[in-house]
């Protein structure tokens, strides 16, 4: 079997998400496995990191035995030994750098947002297209092992008839003042491409819909629960977009449900993010890890509301979670940017079909839209097809 080397160029090499989840937890492994066996070659992954901060990008190509990094993007998209450009840098730069990406002929793989609006996503969509390149879009959550057990289950009829659906997100973000904030500050302005609806509901729509089916409408609120904040220097700054929302979900099967996402709620759920679906033969919770499920049989008689009786009998709150069980999984943990990078590498190699491409990830920046302007507007958003 041969083995074939494909270069890819990682921008943004110095975030978080790229150096941690797409080089350490994703390419590294594979790199470090001997490459990936698709179709009659053995193709490895050959890195040229690229980002702004020269110590931070020797610093973390060092921990990770890689060899080759430049701060210099336009002599990297240069370099025709590299035909894929991932970008995971700011995500208010990231238009104009695919653009001189798709300029330079290389196969596109990207995080989200993949644009700032809808319809400078289809434009860029129509100039990679019009270059015949490959493309995909990183829609890592639908890859998390508790999502996968409830999908399987959705799918096999254990739960019956879907009847509602929500969506649980999100913990709380220190403002800085007395103790640091876990979270950068560009998540809280405008101006960086920042606020929940951009960072997290593009993820919410390619869940809902793999896991439950098509949006059909929308209806939204938002607010700014910590209007005040100290960024990375120490400075104040004003909060100008949400950091909380709720939304109401239809969908085009006639399920309705909800998404709550917030940077300001304490955590009393099973895991920092919960897709709870209820049907009509059982009910199950989705998390990142696991699966819990609790069908008919299981499920407690409730008559009603009982509280002065059990105080006389000395009675404790009735732990419900106990008539839960954890749905098994025997298969081994795959990281889920591994997973996405498998796929998008089988795609540009193969031509395998893939299932998250730009076009998806402009679906993933119009719910956001929709959402905004409900939010705005107070009313209900249909979604049309893209």
């Amino acid at each position: 079997m041969s083995m074939k080397k494909i270069g890819i160029i990682m921008h943004g090499a110095t975030g978080r998400i790229c150096s941690t989840q797409h080089i350490h937890n994703a390419l590294i492994p594979i790199i470090s496995e001997g490459g990936l066996h698709i179709n009659n070659e053995i193709v490895v992954p050959r890195l040229l990191l690229v980002g702004r901060n020269k110590t931070e990008l020797k610093k973390i190509a060092d921990k990770n035995n890689i060899k080759e990094w430049t701060t210099n993007l336009d002599a990297a998209l240069s370099d025709s030994d590299f035909s894929i450009f991932f970008e995971g840098a700011a995500t208010h730069q990231r238009l104009e750098t695919l653009t001189k990406a798709i300029k330079a002929k290389k196969h596109i793989y990207t995080e989200k947002p993949i644009a700032p609006s809808v319809s400078e996503g289809l434009h860029l969509l129509e100039k990679i297209e019009n270059s015949n390149l490959k493309h995909g879009a990183v829609e890592d959550k639908l890859y998390l092992p508790g999502f996968q057990k409830l999908k399987n289950i959705i799918n096999d009829k254990t739960l019956g008839e879907i009847v509602s659906f929500r969506l649980e997100f999100g913990w709380w973000v220190f403002n800085g003042e007395d103790t640091q904030s876990q979270r950068p500050s560009w998540n809280y302005k405008k101006e960086t491409g920042g606020g929940l609806f951009l960072d997290m509901h593009t993820h919410w729509r390619y869940v809902i819909e793999n896991i439950l089916g098509n949006i059909s409408k929308v209806v939204s609120t938002s607010w700014i629960a910590q209007p005040e904040r100290i960024d990375e220097n120490g400075n104040n700054y004003s909060v100008d977009v949400e950091d909380t929302t709720n939304t109401l979900v239809e969908l085009e099967n006639g399920v309705s449900g909800s998404i709550f996402s917030s940077w300001a709620t304490r955590i009393r759920r099973d895991d920092l993010v919960c897709l709870y679906v209820d049907g009509t033969k059982g009910s199950a919770i989705g998390g990142l890890r696991d699966c819990w499920f609790q069908g008919s049989d299981e499920t407690p008689i409730i008559k009603g509301f009982d509280i002065s009786h059990e105080a006389n009998k000395g009675k404790t709150f009735n732990d419900y979670s106990k008539a839960w069980k954890v749905i098994e999984n025997n298969n081994p943990f795959v990281n889920p940017y591994r997973i996405g990078w498998e796929n998008f590498l089988s795609h540009v190699i193969a031509d395998q079909p893939l299932l998250s491409d730009l076009k998806e990830g402009i679906k993933d920046i119009q719910f956001a839209e929709c959402c905004i302007k409900s939010s705005k507007e107070k009313v209900w958003i249909n979604i049309k097809k893209i």
